[in-house]
């Protein structure tokens, strides 16, 4: 099976791009929402951050659990794991990661920057993300299957272009600009209890983002041709390094989470 996935809505007027799980492209009737790789920013289009949110550094890259010390660096174990596929449709997809516990796995950030070569996590899991793609929108779903109380936190970190620096982003009760997100720096600004907000001003789409299950969003860019809007159950900044541990959530068993990405003409 090829590393690009290639899905389209019914009406053919739109086309995602998936490489191993990685979303990279969406594009609306020829017009890209997605920042790309290569361009100036960061190197991905999107991550998930699992089973941590944040740095880990100041803390000797350990991260307390009730099964004791797992050692993780920036955003968890995910990043550093391959999306197997499920299923591949014409306007769907869905992709999996399994983890068995305590499995050391290589951190891809040795030794050029990281100090930090093996991560591990004392729990089984298993990830699952699902596409769908239709006329309006893409959904993107996260499933997490555990074992009950297993400790968590998950936020989803993609970065969508930017062809209008003055753009704002619009939520119910905040008109935020690309110049408050720039100066907000690397801890990025929060939207605290914030489950939607909207791209205006950018080109001749706006983007509209809809999340269910999370808790937060935060708005992060060093530069102006990218912001990342991310989806968050914890914002680490709101503690010390130290008690990361606090964020965590306690899994039922089945947790499931939800992004929706509607583009729309202005």
């Amino acid at each position: 099976m090829p590393d690009k996935t290639r899905l389209y809505s019914p009406d053919k007027n739109t086309i995602v791009t998936i490489d191993n799980g990685e979303l990279i492209s969406y594009q609306v009737d020829g017009i890209e929402v997605m920042h790309q790789k290569g361009d100036l920013g960061w190197g991905n289009t999107e991550i998930e951050m699992f089973p941590t949110i944040g740095s880990t550094k100041e803390n000797q890259f350990s991260v307390q659990t009730p099964k004791g010390e797992a050692k993780l660096d920036q955003h968890g174990i995910l990043r550093v794991m391959d999306y197997l596929p499920l299923t591949i449709e014409k306007s769907s997809a869905c992709f999996h990661k399994k983890y068995v516990a305590n499995t050391q796995l290589s951190n891809h950030k040795f030794p050029n920057k990281s100090s930090q070569q093996w991560l591990n996590w004392p729990y089984d899991f298993e990830f699952i993300k699902t596409f769908e793609l239709s006329n309006e929108a893409l959904k993107i779903v996260f499933e997490i299957k555990s074992e009950r109380n297993m400790p968590l936190m998950l936020g989803f970190h993609p970065a969508f272009k930017i062809y209008n620096q003055n753009i704002i982003l619009k939520t119910a009760d905040q008109h935020i600009s690309l110049d408050t997100i720039l100066k907000a720096g690397a801890s990025a600004f929060l939207l605290e209890n914030c489950k939607e907000i909207s791209i205006t001003n950018n080109g001749s789409l706006a983007i509209n983002i809809k999340t269910n299950g999370f808790r937060h969003i935060m708005l992060w860019s060093e530069v102006t041709n990218m912001v990342c809007i991310e989806p968050i159950t914890f914002y680490p900044a709101s503690v010390p390094v130290h008690k990361l541990h606090t964020g965590f959530d306690y899994s039922s068993g089945y947790e499931k989470y939800e992004v929706i990405i509607s583009p729309d003409s202005n």
